[in-house]
């Protein structure tokens, strides 16, 4: 080459490069605002940002500087990284983020993004990290995703996704970890996933995956979890899982799995530390290299079919904390099935020991009482085991749940039983001890479950029991006991559910038993018990299964049986009662069985309700009784006996006549007067009326019922005034004087307000106001006040809300829990859908529901209610109402809302479930009340539940073949309120249920959980 041609292309080359350079230069500016671009488009698809984390994102800053965004070092103007986890957003995910080509890294985890995932993410080949955890996203898994071929981890977990895992994941060759779980995935595990080599972490649980497990997953060297649990997967085990030597956890659990486990499976898998196969259908012999494994902590293979003697010796795991073998056929019947115990002595961690329900036999070891002081539960019962209780028993100071029950053990209770007081749960039933119930079990003061039916014990029940009043179930039948029903027994105010059939009590039932709001089952049949049938059984309004056949009750049916409308079994049979059948029976829509029969009942028997359908009432051997349907094959009714039961139908007529004219004439003089009363206050002063009893009612009157405002009366005080009790002395009604204090801006509007709301509104579960008092005090100073009908049970936030550990109130039950949360949803449905102009109540709170006698809930405070029509007409209200039951659009300035009350609703309705506050000190840090509940949705809600709640899970003894069932329907009854709860208290207001939505879902969870009920040994379905 010349020098002329040389130097030419030499200048030519500096000339591109310059031009290349000042391209770049030119460049930077424009991918800058393409990054900016594209997040800003992302900022506008956000609908909901109540923590206002997306506020930095202005033109103050640039964006490399906005909250959650991070740019790249090589690349200073260029996003990798957009990082906007557990903020509370909502909305959908911007196809524009393809744009961001810098991305490397997609966290938007525990946030309420809903909608698809954009398929326009697949453009991102940069991208290494897909963070979409804990959000509602909908739709399928775009299979633009497996374009990203830089992809570490994909974490989708905890959405909505549905359609089938996409075989082409498995060309993502350097994925580490693919979490698909809780979602509504359909079809079979793709064996594409065995080419993920790099793979550590596979979640796949909790979905509706089927087939079998593909035999390529055995390929995955490094894989350190594997959890395909609760599925519909079906087939074995492929043996080369078992290889996978670097396994530390392993979820099989509640699948259609069999087939045997291999006998070198703790030799096979070393580094393993949860196992769970459990609810599933394997069989043969529990390997015994387990204990090989020297780091498990859970070994879970109960519900299955695994045969044989327990051989392992555990005591070489020392950090096993969870045994559950329970629900299989274990055991060979003879006297050392038991021996394995002896090494779980050496576990000093262990927490749980579950061995139920299995063929296990001999001697209770008296090494059992050197069982870690850590172990917290306890089950061997529905075994064959025999011998006595171990008196060391009482070493194991941290049990919460003790059950033996259905085994032959013998002798007596051990009095030390009595120094277990963390114990909740005590069942010994179904056995062969005899002696008397020692009183050391009333030390167990927190006692929720005692279980002692079907053995040989003697003697009277120890009035201490009275003093765990905690107590929900006690079941007593079908032992020797005598003497009369303790009153201490029957004054335990959380008891659900008493069952002492089949004993030798005598007397009668105490008067205490009245007062049990929330007794649900009675049953004393086959007693010596005598005298009439109480009266006061009519208060038990959640009674459902009353059961006082075989003894020695006479007179007639109680009158007040007409309260008990949830009453689903009756079983009066066999006793010397008499009388009319009460017609009101037939009127007893729930209740589905009557057994009447051999006692001394005559007149017409009712045909309609129960009574229609043979089938589902007896009536045998009551001779005097006549008519009824034809199936029950009774004499029809003569007319002597028809006089017996009232006047004829022409007297009937006659007097209707004459008490149509009574009336008349009555109506008549009340509106004369009415007229001239309203005529003569047409100056007076306007306030809205009430109910007439009251209306008169002046500020004296008020000072005498309320003692003058006396301290001692102080019920509470708000925002705008004071609560008093009082008692009138006209007619010694109990009342509850609301006193607003004028001195304090917005008390009058508030004043008015509740009047206007309250004057023209009637609901069973609305606060009953009785009358309004705008007169002048004592002083000549303005006094206005409302009167309200007095709640004896006060506000539901000192029955619920809980400090740490300590509780500040009483107990309630789910059922009540259930009820209550029904009544609020009722009365809001009310306010917004049923009157004549829609009504906003603003403030609903746990201190604004207040109990009355039967523990009904009525909504109270209208302080601050808006009628719908005026909000229309106004601007913005402001902010209103209570810190952390304000819907988040109110703190914005937003209208008043039936969506705002709504959130309230969901707010108070997941702290009745998790018994918090939504101003708990625990959240902080952008963490709710609403997130720390969506969080655990579906699989972790039972860890966020009120504690006391979750020894509901005992309710039903491991006797019964439902057990399970049972507990898995309150266990999902739980999970739907939480989930009403959070779908009602999303940021989004459209997103937010209708109170008639809300209503009728919280009705069929009760339907669900009044499915089947056990009291004792007998099932009943509604």
């Amino acid at each position: 080459m010349s020098p002329m041609a040389f130097l030419s292309l030499l200048l030519h080359t500096i000339l591109l490069s310059s031009m290349n350079i000042l391209w770049l230069g030119s460049a930077a500016p424009l991918s800058n605002e393409t990054d900016r671009r594209a997040l800003l488009h992302f900022k506008y698809q956000i609908t909901d940002d109540p923590l206002r984390f997306m506020s930095s994102w202005n033109d103050t800053l640039h964006f490399c500087q906005w909250q959650g965004v991070t740019c790249g070092r090589r690349h200073p103007q260029r996003v990798t990284s957009l990082n906007l986890t557990d903020q509370n957003l909502g909305g959908s995910i911007s196809p524009y983020m393809a744009n961001l080509t810098f991305l490397r890294k997609i966290e938007l985890s525990n946030n309420r993004f809903h909608g698809t995932i954009p398929e326009e993410i697949g453009r991102l080949f940069r991208l290494r990290y897909l963070f979409l955890t804990n959000n509602t996203l909908t739709g399928e898994i775009p299979v633009n995703l497996t374009n990203c071929s830089e992809l570490k981890s994909i974490l989708l977990d905890g959405n909505q996704l549905v359609g089938n895992i996409l075989a082409e994941l498995g060309s993502l060759s350097k994925l580490t970890q693919l979490n698909l779980g809780e979602n509504n995935l359909t079809g079979t595990i793709p064996t594409s996933l065995g080419n993920l080599s790099s793979l550590t972490y596979l979640y796949l649980s909790i979905n509706s995956l089927e087939g079998s497990i593909p035999d390529n997953l055995g390929w995955l060297a490094r894989l350190r979890v594997l959890a395909i649990g609760q599925n519909e997967l079906s087939g074995g085990i492929p043996p080369c899982l078992y290889n996978l030597s670097s396994i530390h956890a392993m979820d099989m659990g509640h699948n259609r799995l069999h087939g045997n486990l291999p006998s070198d499976l703790g030799l096979t898998l070393p580094n393993l530390e949860s196992f769970y196969a459990s609810g599933n259908q394997f069989t043969g012999p529990i390997p015994v290299s387990l204990p090989n494994a020297s780091r498990l902590e859970i070994l879970d293979l109960g519900l299955n079919n695994f045969v044989g003697p327990v051989l392992m010796n555990f005591g070489i795991l020392q950090s096993l904390y969870r045994l559950s073998l329970g629900g299989n056929q274990l055991g060979t019947g003879k006297a050392h099935d038991l021996s394995f115990l002896v090494s779980l002595t050496n576990c000093s961690s262990l927490q749980a020991l579950v061995m139920s329900n299995n063929l296990l036999s001999g001697v209770l070891p008296d090494s059992i009482a050197n069982l870690s002081t850590q172990l917290e539960m306890l089950f061997l019962g529905s075994n064959m085991i025999f011998g006595s209780i171990p008196s060391g028993i009482e070493n194991l100071v941290s049990l919460t749940i003790l059950e033996m029950g259905s085994n032959f053990l013998t002798g007596t209770i051990p009095i030390g039983v009595g120094k277990l007081n963390k114990v909740r749960l005590l069942s010994f039933g179904g056995n062969q001890l005899s002696g008397k119930i020692p009183s050391s079990l009333g030390n167990i003061t927190q006692l929720y479950h005692l279980n002692l039916f079907r053995n040989n014990l003697w003697g009277t029940i120890p009035s201490s029991l009275g003093n765990c009043t905690y107590l929900q179930f006690i079941y007593l039948h079908h032992n020797n006991f005598s003497g009369t029903v303790p009153k201490q027994l029957l004054s335990i105010p959380s008891l659900i559910a008493l069952n002492v059939e089949n004993n030798s009590f005598t007397g009668y039932l105490p008067l205490e038993a009245g007062y049990l709001k929330a007794l649900a089952g009675l049953t004393v049949s086959n007693n010596k018990l005598s005298g009439e049938i109480p009266s006061w059984i009519g208060n038990c309004l959640s009674l459902e299964y009353l059961v006082l056949d075989g003894n020695f009750f006479q007179g007639s049916i109680p009158p007040s049986f007409t309260t008990l409308r949830g009453l689903q079994f009756l079983d009066l049979s066999r006793n010397n009662l008499s009388g009319k059948i009460p017609e009101y029976l037939e009127k007893l829509l729930v209740l589905w069985y009557l057994n009447l029969s051999f006692n001394n009942f005559e007149g017409e028997l009712p045909k309609q309700g129960v009574f229609g359908n043979a089938s589902q009432v007896s009536v045998l051997g009551n001779s005097m009784l006549c008519g009824g349907i034809q199936e029950l094959q009774l004499p029809p009714c003569s007319s002597q006996t028809s006089k017996k039961g009232g006047m004829s139908l022409a007297s009937k007529v006659k007097f209707s006549i004459i008490g149509v004219a009574l009336c008349l004439v009555s109506l008549l003089c009340f509106f004369t007067t009415l007229c001239w009363v309203r005529k003569s206050r047409k100056k007076s002063l306007s306030v809205p009326s009430m109910e007439d009893p009251f209306v008169d009612m002046s500020y004296a009157e008020l000072f005498k019922a309320t003692d003058g405002f006396s301290s001692a009366n102080l019920i509470g005080s708000g925002s705008f005034g004071t609560l008093y009790k009082g008692i009138l002395d006209r007619d010694e009604t109990m009342i509850a004087v609301k006193v607003f204090n004028l001195q304090r801006r917005g008390a009058l509007r508030s004043f008015m307000a509740e009047c206007k709301a309250l004057r023209n509104i009637r609901h069973r579960n609305l606060v009953k106001i009785l009358t309004c008092c705008s007169s002048i005090d004592f002083n000549g100073n303005d006094f206005k006040a409302l009167v309200y009908e007095y709640m004896p049970n006060g506000s539901l936030d000192k029955w619920l809300l809980t400090d740490g550990h300590e509780q500040l109130g009483r107990n309630l039950t789910f059922i009540q829990r259930l009820n209550i949360a029904i009544d609020v949803a009722l009365a809001l449905d009310y306010l917004h859908h049923h009157c004549q102009t829609s009504i906003i109540h603003q403030d609903l709170k746990p201190s604004n529901i207040l109990l009355d006698d039967d523990m009904i809930a009525h909504v109270s405070d209208f302080g601050l209610a808006r009628f719908l029509s005026e909000v229309a007409e106004s601007s913005s209200v402001g902010m209103k109402g209570s810190i952390g039951y304000i819907a988040p659009e109110y703190a914005m300035g937003g209208k008043a809302s039936t969506e705002g009350d709504v959130y309230s609703y969901g707010i108070l309705l997941l702290a009745i479930v998790t018994g918090k506050e939504p101003t708990d000190d625990m959240f902080k840090d952008n963490l709710s009340l609403h997130h720390f509940s969506k969080l655990a949705l579906p699989e972790r809600v039972m860890e966020i539940v009120d504690p006391r709640l979750l020894l509901e899970e005992a309710e039903v003894t491991h006797t019964n073949e439902n057990h399970i069932n049972t507990r898995k329907r309150l266990r999902d009854c739980l999970i739907s309120m939480v989930r009403i709860g959070v779908l009602c208290s999303t940021g989004s207001p459209k997103q937010r249920m209708k109170m008639k939505e809300v209503a009728m879902e919280m009705h069929a969870i009760k339907d669900l959980y009044l499915g089947v009920r056990i009291y004792g040994d007998k099932q009943v379905r509604s």
